[in-house]
């Protein structure tokens, strides 16, 4: 896939309802979580989207999802594949040990260490005063392992952030207040989206710094919310809507055996409960008006499906 070269002049912006033109149940929502470098299957769930023609009304994310959010968003329709493969291109390790299956058992473990040694290309890079010890002064705005300088010359570059403040697919990106512990939402709806609002929803501690906006800390929204649906249906007024939820991360495996093990099946476990909790509570809170754009009926509370999905465990709904 060819990079565009030029992007398309903002009048030339297609801003219809793409819900209404390819005559779909409500507004089309795209909801992308936070999982690292799990981020690039978001572009191929983005790519399928697009092949079957539904285009995104609105589009929600945090972490790795809020950049992806911002590359889709930030550019016009036929630019958005060639944006996220660009970005995605930059961000893939091309050491010689990944181009041969020989090297495969230990091509994971070499990458691993070579980007906690000296960062990725284009999204980050060693702070080294924050290697001299845990208990070095090193500025609230540079608390971090690394410096996101090189991930913000990559978005200035790759990101339209004047197409993103049209609105036209809406954007909202989720961080975490520092001093609060809240969750912010950054909505193009409200205000205006710049590259300081993708890089806070990224902003993961101890490994990057906050980042400033307007005076306050934010670090990344997945610590409070990895995947932001409470959103949508906290949105006034509430429309009908169908959401793409993309889950990247698999809660099911096997029993581990080892500390690695152990820490991966952690991870694994808790970020797609803490999502199916948000989720059901969601569902509970609105009484399924994701569908019916209207607070539900007392008919439609007493259903029998209304009352089944209530009764759902966390680990299911």
């Amino acid at each position: 896939m060819r990079v565009a070269s030029k992007l398309p002049s903002a009048d030339k912006i297609d801003t219809r309802p793409t819900s209404q033109a390819t005559s779909l149940p409500g507004q089309v929502v795209l909801v992308l979580q936070g999982g690292g470098a799990l981020g690039a299957y978001q572009a191929g769930v983005y790519q399928a989207l697009h092949e079957a023609g539904i285009e995104p009304d609105w589009i929600i994310g945090t972490s790795i999802g809020a950049i992806n959010a911002s590359l889709i968003a930030g550019n016009e329709a036929p630019n958005r594949l060639p944006r996220l493969e660009e970005f995605w291109g930059r961000m893939a390790d091309r050491a010689f040990w990944n181009a041969s299956a020989a090297w495969a058992p230990a091509g994971q473990s070499l990458s691993y260490w070579k980007a906690l040694s000296y960062g990725v290309p284009g999204f980050f890079e060693p702070n080294p005063l924050a290697f001299l010890g845990p208990h070095m002064p090193l500025g609230a705005d540079r608390a971090g392992y690394y410096s996101t300088a090189p991930l913000e010359r990559t978005l200035l570059e790759l990101v339209d952030f004047s197409v993103i403040n049209r609105g036209r697919p809406r954007l909202t990106v989720g961080a975490a207040h520092v001093r609060t512990s809240r969750m912010r939402y950054f909505d193009s709806r409200d205000g205006e989206i710049g590259v300081k609002h993708i890089m806070a929803s990224g902003a993961l501690p101890p490994a990057f710094p906050a980042v400033r906006i307007d005076g306050e800390l934010y670090w990344d929204g997945g610590i409070l919310s990895n995947t932001p649906t409470e959103v949508v249906f906290d949105d006034a007024p509430r429309r009908s809507s169908l959401i793409f939820a993309v889950h990247m991360w698999n809660p099911i495996g096997p029993e581990p055996e080892t500390i690695w093990e152990v820490l991966h099946r952690q991870k694994t476990s808790n970020t797609p409960a803490g999502s199916r909790t948000t989720l059901r509570a969601s569902w509970r809170s609105t009484g399924f008006a994701m569908s019916s754009g209207s607070l539900p009926s007392t008919s439609l509370k007493k259903s029998a499906a209304a009352r089944r999905f209530a009764r759902w465990p966390a680990s299911v709904a």
